[in-house]
């Protein structure tokens, strides 16, 4: 007498379609992750983990000449307040993007932290990534 079912269930698992979706997944992050671009000058920026950034930011860039710029435009240290707070708006949700040289005077950074402090601006500071 034969006890055995006629239908078994197959116990293997067919990833080819989970390898499919990783795939476009990693495109599409590859694709994405080119087309952010920050609206600043060129300096070398210390390396760490993690990135974000958003479209409501401006961006005071510090040369390791410690050169002020915001959104490529030279300011004074003296007028660094007064621009950043026009830029900035009334409102103040923009968030203030630090972007400083790697080899910049930490007290020229901290003269933006303190700007951003006094005026209770949300502020982030970039670095590149690993």
């Amino acid at each position: 007498m034969n006890l055995r079912g006629r239908n078994k269930i197959n116990p293997n698992f067919n990833m080819s379609s989970m390898t499919d979706i990783v795939f476009l997944l990693l495109i599409f992050f590859m694709l994405t992750s080119t087309l952010v671009t920050v609206s600043a000058i060129d300096v070398l920026l210390p390396k760490a983990g993690g990135k974000t950034e958003n479209n409501t930011s401006v961006s005071v860039s510090i040369t390791s000449a410690s050169k002020f710029y915001i959104d490529k435009n030279v300011v004074s240290s003296n007028n660094l307040e007064s621009a950043i707070l026009n830029k900035v708006g009334v409102e103040k949700k923009k968030t203030v993007v630090i972007r400083g040289d790697q080899n910049v005077p930490y007290k020229s950074v901290m003269k933006v932290i303190d700007i951003a402090n006094k005026n209770k601006l949300k502020m982030i500071l970039a670095v590149k990534g690993k």
